[in-house]
């Protein structure tokens, strides 16, 4: 599974329309409305490289309302979750 985490810039006045639509897209998992530089941050996860591309330029970048996109690809999870998950024995 491959994860990218983009960065979203959108046209303010519609960023829960635009968040909305973005969701709505294969291959997006979730997306957040944040503070700060960036407006939305969407987890977009798909199985094969090539729809990385697929899903940022040729959906969310298209989505009316987004002005710019930053990806960044993540090699590694670290999260606490999925490591408790990995090492769990099913035992209660």
């Amino acid at each position: 599974m491959i994860t990218s985490i983009v960065m979203i810039a959108c046209s303010t006045d519609s960023i829960p329309e635009v968040a909305e639509a973005i969701a709505e897209l294969d291959g997006v998992s979730e997306v957040y409305s944040t503070a700060g530089t960036v407006d939305l941050v969407a987890i977009v996860r798909v199985r094969e490289f090539d729809q990385v591309a697929e899903v940022i330029a040729g959906g969310i970048s298209k989505v009316p309302g987004v002005l710019d996109t930053e990806t960044h690809i993540a090699f590694r999870a670290y999260s606490r979750h999925d490591l408790d998950a990995a090492f769990s024995l099913g035992l209660e």
